[in-house]
């Protein structure tokens, strides 16, 4: 079982785009970011409560987004904050594995220990 990050992306494609996506995650423990789930609900329009969003959230390990992960993320590694904030977040929860389908995020290949990815190995 791997410790497995999703990125915003990969969180909205298993909560709204692609749901068959969570039986690849089955059997591996689901981290997040505070910040996917806002995003999720922005994007969606999603009103709270809202108990698919409950229900899912409840199913995922959530990083605190406390102030020295978020000095850490103003200073890179990338000119964007919010990746940096899931990359940090990653890094602290001590992932195995960063799954993003951000063709510049997959181009750093490695944050700390975490292996960014756009599909677990097998």
């Amino acid at each position: 079982m791997a410790k497995v990050f999703l990125n915003t992306n990969k969180v909205i494609d298993v909560a709204l785009r692609k749901p068959e996506l969570r039986k690849e995650l089955e059997n591996h423990q689901i981290v997040v970011s505070p910040l996917s789930i806002h995003i999720l609900c922005y994007a969606d329009k999603r009103k709270v409560p809202d108990y698919r969003i409950t229900e899912f959230v409840d199913q995922l390990s959530i990083v605190d987004l406390v102030s020295e992960l978020l000095n850490k993320s103003l200073y890179g590694p990338t000119s964007d904050l919010e990746d940096n904030i899931q990359l940090h977040s990653a890094a602290a929860a001590e992932c195995d594995y960063f799954l993003t389908s951000d063709k510049r995020l997959l181009q750093i290949k490695f944050f700390g220990k975490t292996q960014l990815v756009s599909r677990l190995p097998v």
